[in-house]
């Protein structure tokens, strides 16, 4: 964040993630109310976001009921500094975390501390980081290795038995 307060920015959105954060357990519920009406496996919704969407995605994963826990989460870049970090819960959803070393706001490092907070306690977390990309690179084609995060994030589902496996041909 080039020459921006970022605690300044920390006081504007303290307040906001908690309202974020109920919208997005809220969503996961309606969707798993609904799964069979959309075709769903109702133990295969997660959720994904990127930047303000990744926090929000993070914290659904902290603080959760049965009816609103994803089943996965990534958080692609989110801002999550340590002082957001609660509980991991004992059956804490699997995380695939997504970031850049050259994102301006340092979320690579939130990126790192959430990694460092999964695995100490022992849950399914995977990390990718990649040296250029930047902050919200998203699905943005720029010929730089990152390009290809989503088929790492395809793997991760597979591994994680939240996506069928190609049929070899």
């Amino acid at each position: 964040m080039d020459n921006y307060n970022y605690h300044k920015w920390e006081d504007l959105v303290k307040n906001q993630i908690p309202i974020g954060a109920a919208d997005a357990r809220a969503a996961i519920e309606y969707v798993r109310k609904h799964a069979t009406e959309y075709n769903l496996a109702i133990d295969q919704i997660g959720i994904i976001g990127f930047s303000a969407g990744g926090t929000i995605a993070a914290t659904s994963a902290m603080g959760y009921d049965r009816n609103n826990r994803p089943d996965f989460v990534a958080p692609v870049y989110p801002y999550f500094p340590d002082t957001m970090q609660k509980t991991v819960l004992p059956d804490a959803p699997p995380m695939f975390l997504l970031a850049a070393t050259n994102d301006k706001g340092g979320f690579n490092l939130h990126c790192i501390s959430l990694y460092k907070h999964w695995a100490a306690n022992k849950k399914p977390v995977e990390l990718h980081l990649y040296v250029s990309g930047g902050h919200g690179f998203g699905m943005q084609k720029q010929n730089l290795p990152k390009d290809n995060w989503i088929e790492r994030f395809y793997e991760f589902l597979q591994g994680q038995g939240f996506a069928a496996v190609k049929n070899a041909q």
